[in-house]
């Protein structure tokens, strides 16, 4: 009699772990969503706000090549420190 009880008891806190985990991945799912948004968002903002400088200084085209060449040594570096890391 006291089996059948034990059962409904652990499958009840097991379901009730289950569902607070499930709870929790989300929100941590949730949050980086959130942070690589606010991330891309500021990519964006910097990199305009660098482009109405440089034009100033210099004309469009070498404004944004300054910009592509600033990304792609930017990108080299996290790449080379990506397999570094191997």
């Amino acid at each position: 009699m006291i089996g059948p009880l034990l059962r409904l008891a652990t499958t009840t806190l097991a379901a009730n772990r289950l569902r607070e985990a499930a709870t929790e991945a989300m929100m941590r799912m949730l949050l980086v969503v959130a942070a690589a948004a606010g991330g891309v968002f500021a990519l964006v903002c910097f990199t305009r706000a660098g482009l109405t400088v440089l034009e100033r200084q210099v004309d469009p085209a070498e404004a944004w090549a300054i910009v592509g060449l600033v990304y792609a040594l930017l990108g080299g570096a996290l790449y080379f420190a990506a397999i570094r890391r191997r």
